[in-house]
Parts: structure tokens; C-alpha cells; sequence
């Protein structure tokens, strides 16, 4: 039993190997089973921690039910845990994402001179991104100066007023 239980756990360590090599395509295969947490990390996770957690058990003298039971509970345990960090890595963007309409209000630095009828160049902390956006003012603003952005011009490009 105890060798059942290590080829388990090596089965799902070789999975979490593959689905790295791999990439998406053991994920491609349980893509319509369930939610996004029910990936093939979280799949190898569970296999690898019910064999291994299982080995253990019966190595210490367990009975095999208790050494089921036990792998059972650290495979349902780990292969959540993975399941649920790797759909929140894999969603991508959320609410922190850098809008152009979030950035109206935020504090910047002036880094490259902003001229009296042109553009220059201004860098903006945003949702804990550090943002480049060409800038206008109505004065002149050398570099360095702190600047808060007053309104959004384009997508790469905003309004600027010397921060007081």
C-alpha cells in the first residue's frame, strides 16, 4: 500500500512537471469540467500530496483507512490552495489595472521639461505602476517638479498643473 501511495504521489509530481514543460495543454483537457480553480496544477497538487501525505502516514504505523483519510484531507487542502493561486495569477488584470480615467488627481514628477507650447514628459505612480505619459501645462515646468494631473488628453497624454 505504502508503495501504491508513492507512485501516486510521484505521478503527481510528474504532472506538475509536465503541465510547466507543457504549458496549457493539460488544462486544455479539464477546461470544461469545472471552474478555473480546478486546473491541472491543482490536480497534480492533490495527487502529489495524497501520495506523499498517504506514505507518510502509513510509514509512522497508520492503518491504510487513516492513511487514506489523511492523504485525502492534505490533497483536498494543497490542491485547493494551488487551484485558487493559480486562477487568481491566470485571470490577469483587476481592479489595480492603470485606467486613463483613473489617473485625474494623482501626484507626478515632471521628467522630461514640460514647454510653454509642447509636450514633455511626466512619470505617475498609478495602482503601484510607475506610468510615462506625455504632458501638457499652462506654464512652463522644468524637470523634477512635482505636478498633479489635472485632466486626461489621450490615452498617452495629460493635463498638468504644479502640484502646491
Amino acid at each position: 500500500m505504502q508503495l501504491t501511495m508513492l507512485v501516486i504521489g510521484g505521478v503527481g509530481i510528474l504532472l506538475l512537471l509536465i503541465s510547466l514543460v507543457i504549458g496549457d495543454i493539460f488544462d486544455s483537457v479539464l477546461e470544461g469540467v469545472g471552474p478555473d480553480a480546478f486546473s491541472g496544477l491543482a490536480v497534480a497538487a492533490f495527487l502529489a500530496a495524497f501520495g506523499f501525505v498517504g506514505a507518510l502516514t502509513l510509514n509512522a504505523g497508520a492503518s491504510s483507512g487513516v492513511a487514506i483519510g489523511a492523504g485525502l484531507l492534505a490533497g483536498v487542502a494543497v490542491g485547493a490552495a494551488v487551484g485558487v493561486v493559480s486562477s487568481r495569477l491566470m485571470r490577469g488584470g483587476d481592479d489595480a489595472t492603470v485606467r486613463t480615467a483613473g489617473l485625474v488627481g494623482l501626484a507626478g514628477t515632471v521628467v522630461e521639461a514640460v514647454p510653454d507650447d509642447g509636450y514633455g514628459m511626466v512619470s505617475v505612480v498609478a495602482a503601484g505602476h510607475i506610468t510615462r505619459l506625455n504632458a501638457r501645462a499652462d506654464e512652463p515646468l522644468s524637470g523634477g517638479t512635482a505636478v498633479v494631473v489635472t485632466a486626461v488628453l489621450s490615452p498617452t497624454s495629460v493635463k498638468v498643473a504644479r502640484q502646491t
